[in-house]
């Protein structure tokens, strides 16, 4: 009888797998995904779907208005896009890995957040900084800055003690009362009157409690 064995992956093998694991992040579009255009109404208390179960189905537990995700997976990432609404929202309120999906990596100092240098990056505080992006899991926070063209640029890896969501980042329409122009780029936190005129994108975490554990170089 032949002897059998078991081929075990070598280190290489396994780097080589986990890479693939974070070229396609969770809350990352794909192409083929769009945002949907939506009938809108707006009237004196805000804006609104114009189909009352399309609106109903896109409103989370604050009765903030969520864009509406259509079509499917076709190809890659699309890193050119935002981040993807509805997986975005996910990751944000349960607190979930954005490259993988999987519980974000938590220890005594706090949970793993890695986030782009900013242009004054010397002189940050990262303190009580206001983030769109979800949080990591400890793999997918040593890989995902090899693959992702705004952390290859320069990043931060904090350890973040508390994270509240603090409001959401999307398109404001002004009052109609008011007039304006459309602010397609709004951030409103959950205390901001404006608040029913806007159509969501991002959830968004203030992080406090600090600790800086490493600041990244651009990779090659």
């Amino acid at each position: 009888m032949p002897l059998l064995t078991q081929s075990w992956p070598t280190p290489t093998d396994r780097l080589v797998a986990l890479r693939q694991r974070v070229r396609a992040p969770f809350v990352l579009p794909r192409k083929g995904e769009s945002l949907a255009a939506a009938s809108l109404v707006a009237t004196a208390h805000g804006v609104a779907y114009a189909d009352p179960a399309q609106d109903a189905a896109h409103r989370d537990i604050d009765g903030v208005l969520w864009a509406v995700c259509t079509g499917s997976a076709t190809g890659g990432t699309d890193y050119a896009s935002e981040l993807h609404p509805e997986r975005q929202r996910i990751a944000m309120e349960r607190l979930l890995c954005a490259g993988c999906k999987k519980p974000a990596a938590r220890d005594e100092r706090g949970m793993a957040w890695g986030l782009p240098l900013l242009d004054d990056a010397a002189d940050t505080v990262w303190d009580r900084v206001q983030t769109a992006i979800p949080p990591m899991c400890e793999v997918c926070a040593v890989l995902t800055p090899q693959v992702c063209p705004q952390l290859r640029e320069g990043h931060v890896e904090l350890r973040v003690r508390e994270a509240e969501l603090v409001g959401v980042r999307g398109t404001l329409y002004p009052r109609s009362s008011q007039g304006g122009t459309v602010d397609p780029d709004a951030l409103l936190l959950y205390d901001d009157p404006d608040l029913p005129f806007v159509i969501a994108r991002q959830s968004v975490r203030e992080l406090r409690r600090i600790t800086v554990v490493a600041r990244g170089v651009a990779c090659s």
